[in-house]
């Protein structure tokens, strides 16, 4: 498959390795210009548990002017209207657009661009990686993609797009029901993404901590009463256990929102534990307590501005 993937950072670059070693076409396209030349002269280095491998593939710095089989965008959640429109001259007919970004929002952002028909919506689950130079990643943990469409995409491209990368060695799964998952992951991801930015703790930490282990349960309390609230059909019946059992997995993980604080760049909070209020609102749940972390976290970045 011709498959271009929009973004290189720790996870995108990770995508892209294991999806050109199983054989497919694969070019990355990043806005960092020391990224692209390095995997464009040596190669794409990924390291992790037992592995230290060297992939080769194209690396570009703008979209080639050809039609791709599959577009994924690998971005931060604040670059996916950017990412989708640089998609725009690799589309075809027929290609679909896989967006894969924490939290809620950038789904609906994409499909304003491409066309809501492309759009599919990938969740990345129990994942740990990091980009450790230009051309380097290391990934500690990988677990499970699951891929669903947005809206109108039909369920056989999805399928399509599942068996492509489970040929890569992914644990891939199409599924009928994407948002359920997202909100399922959303849990998670508020109970320990705004608590581990600002104490600087790890996930572990967070969740045994006497005084922030209270915190972050409310948060994945908060996030579970809303998706209740708004018509998504959870199979998660305790926030509580589910946010703990996600942490159990990874104790020592750093949430993306921590690692982007730790090299002083913006997180992605805003859809994330700022999507919980948001929603909130359009069903009348107040979510005071993801309000006050979002809050927090927007103050401390606003600073660095």
């Amino acid at each position: 498959m011709k498959i271009a993937v929009i973004g290189c950072g720790a996870m995108g670059s990770i995508y892209a390795a294991k999806l050109a070693v199983a054989g497919n076409d694969v070019v990355v396209i990043d806005r960092h210009p020391d990224s692209v030349e390095r995997i464009a002269r040596d190669g794409l280095r990924v390291t992790g548990p037992e592995s230290d491998q060297l992939v080769r593939l194209r690396a570009s710095g703008t979209a080639p002017a050809e039609v791709m089989e599959l577009v994924v965008l690998a971005v931060k959640a604040a670059d996916v209207k950017d990412a989708a429109r640089q998609s725009l001259p690799m589309l075809g007919a027929s290609t679909p657009v896989l967006t894969i970004q924490n939290g809620l929002g950038s789904a609906e952002t994409v499909a304003g661009i491409v066309g809501e028909r492309r759009v599919a919506v990938g969740i990345a689950s129990g994942f740990g990686a990091s980009r450790v130079a230009a051309g380097h990643v290391h990934h500690n943990a990988m677990r499970a993609m699951r891929f669903g469409a947005y809206s109108s995409l039909p369920h056989p491209a999805v399928e399509s797009i599942a068996r492509t990368w489970a040929a890569a060695g992914f644990d891939a799964a199409a599924v009928t029901d994407i948002a359920a998952m997202q909100w399922e992951k959303l849990i998670c991801n508020a109970a320990y993404s705004a608590p581990c930015a600002l104490t600087r703790m790890t996930v572990g930490q967070v969740m045994d901590d006497a005084e922030m282990g209270p915190v972050s349960r409310a948060a994945a309390t908060e996030a579970w009463t809303v998706a209740r609230a708004s018509g998504i059909a959870l199979a998660v019946t305790d926030p509580v256990e589910h946010a703990r059992a996600f942490g159990a997995q990874l104790p020592d993980a750093k949430p993306s929102a921590l690692l982007d604080h730790e090299a002083g760049r913006v997180s992605e909070i805003d859809v994330i534990n700022g999507a919980v209020p948001r929603h909130g609102a359009r069903v009348g749940v107040a979510a005071p307590v993801n309000a006050t972390l979002t809050a927090v976290i927007r103050a401390i970045e606003r600073q660095w501005a």
